[in-house]
């Protein structure tokens, strides 16, 4: 299947990048990286999800960029990152690693935002060593450490056995997504998004999701299927927003506020009224400025706090 082009125009086509680099992860994997806005800014790294590229934070990337550098990677196998043969957790860390490395200078830190597999990332992440040198804090959206599976609502029918295999099957399903049609957008739409979701977010979404190899979204299927990244939630001991829509049949409401439960500095959960798991895109305003909250408390501030220390010295 061809890579179909992204949205060309409104808020979700992609902006062109300010510079653009490959990054080699600890198995060889190539990574497509952007960065995007002014040297020296305050730093955002963004980390998408299953079956989604760079394109999927158009609308972050837009408006942060503005006063951020916004540092955007494909995960392997999405986007312009070649497949690899390592589909684990583990290869997401390191990639993740590799990016952080890559394009933070030693001791800069950042604000990680991972939606979806991207939040998966920075859990699987959370004990390594280049992560805990380079976050500053945390932004997970609608996203869940394990029984992914079982917890997802897109079968319409009472949690059970039945259910779950049923779900696993539509996941895991190795068919061709093919062209994206009307069918195709009211599929994806029921599935991923919001029922109030505007036409140009679900034709945003359907570009990305229908551009990604089904052999790539099949191989990553699996890992959500097992996933059990519990002890990286424990181990994510940076200050750490939540963010949920209430009609994320992906990945419910109940995984976010394990998180928030279970996460040894929550700063706050917001579920969002009536939204769908394409959080970034459904809902552009809050999850970027829960980003910019992020950055002020957690990197402003404590540059402030530094200059102010430095005065007081040399007075």
């Amino acid at each position: 299947m061809s890579r179909l082009p992204h949205v060309d125009s409104g808020p979700y086509a992609p902006p062109a990048p300010a510079r653009e680099l490959t990054v080699v992860s600890a198995d060889g994997a190539r990574l497509h990286v952007e960065t995007h806005g002014p040297d020296g800014a305050p730093a955002v790294v963004l980390a998408h999800g299953w079956t989604c590229s760079t394109a999927f934070w158009a609308a972050q990337i837009r408006d942060l960029a503005a006063d951020h550098r916004v540092i955007a990677y494909d995960q392997r196998g999405h986007g312009r990152s070649p497949a690899s043969p390592a589909c684990t957790t583990d290869a997401l860390a390191d990639d993740l690693e590799a990016v952080l490395g890559a394009t933070l200078a030693p001791g800069e830190q950042a604000v990680i935002a991972g939606h979806s597999m991207g939040g998966m990332t920075v859990m699987a992440a959370s004990g390594r060593a280049a992560f805990r040198e380079h976050a500053a804090a945390v932004l997970l959206c609608s996203t869940g450490s394990s029984q992914l599976v079982a917890a997802a609502t897109v079968v319409a029918m009472r949690p059970g056995p039945l259910r779950t295999w049923l779900t696993r099957r539509i996941l895991g399903s190795r068919a061709p997504l093919g062209p994206v049609t009307p069918l195709a957008r009211r599929i994806l739409k029921y599935g991923t998004m919001g029922p109030a979701s505007a036409p140009h977010m679900v034709e945003a979404c359907a570009r990305i999701v229908h551009a990604c190899p089904r052999e790539v979204r099949h191989a990553w299927s699996h890992v959500l299927d097992l996933l059990d990244l519990d002890h990286g939630v424990r181990e994510l001991d940076v200050p750490t927003a939540v963010v949920v829509g209430t009609a994320d049949r992906l990945t419910p409401p109940v995984h976010a506020r394990a998180l928030a439960a279970a996460l040894p500095h929550c700063t706050g959960l917001t579920e969002l009224p009536g939204i769908g798991h394409m959080t970034p895109i459904e809902a552009p305003e809050p999850v970027t400025g829960t980003i910019r909250e992020l950055v002020q408390a957690h990197i402003q501030a404590h540059i402030h706090a530094d200059i102010q220390v430095v005065s007081e010295e040399s007075a």
